[in-house]
């Protein structure tokens, strides 16, 4: 196995295990996902795909680049995800408490009402100071390193191979 797939094979299933234990903490662990959680997921999920593609079609030297992306995407979101959490800015209205002040009765009512099960904006387990978006975030950045390394290992093997 080339060096190019070894990291593909690793930064795939980097997001492979991300994702089994976001699972594992929903249906093993109670801890029903908040929105954000779920936006958190969805580019583990490419970043699957992409390195199935690449394994597949070893010429294709660009999908490395899509799968750095994929993770920093998720990366990008987790960050967002624990400043959120951390009440360093504020997130999607859809699932963060905003503020209540000026509501009438019948507004903050409907507010309670159309609020989501889970917000974004509580912790609910944290490891070390971070909360799973902070893990999510430092864990997907490694992973996007790890991208870019294949695609590197990658670009050099085509470029030595021409030069021959």
């Amino acid at each position: 196995m080339t060096r190019k797939n070894t990291l593909v094979l690793i930064a795939m299933s980097g997001s492979a295990v991300l994702l089994l234990g976001a699972w594992g903490f929903q249906y093993l662990g109670g801890l029903a996902p908040c929105k954000m959680c779920i936006w958190q997921r969805y580019p583990h999920g490419a970043a699957i795909l992409i390195g199935a593609l690449a394994l597949t079609l070893p010429r294709a030297n660009l999908l490395p680049l899509l799968g750095a992306l994929a993770a920093l995407t998720t990366a990008g979101i987790g960050v967002f995800h624990a400043g959120v959490e951390q009440r360093w800015w504020e997130g999607p209205s859809s699932c963060s408490a905003g503020d209540i002040g000026g509501l009438s009765a019948q507004e903050l009512m409907d507010q309670i009402m159309s609020a989501p099960l889970v917000r974004c904006d509580e912790i609910p387990w944290q490891m070390f100071g971070l909360s799973m978006a902070g893990w999510n975030a430092v864990l997907s950045g490694i992973l996007a390193l790890l991208w870019i390394a294949a695609w590197r290992s990658g670009s050099q093997n085509s470029s030595s191979s021409a030069s021959q």
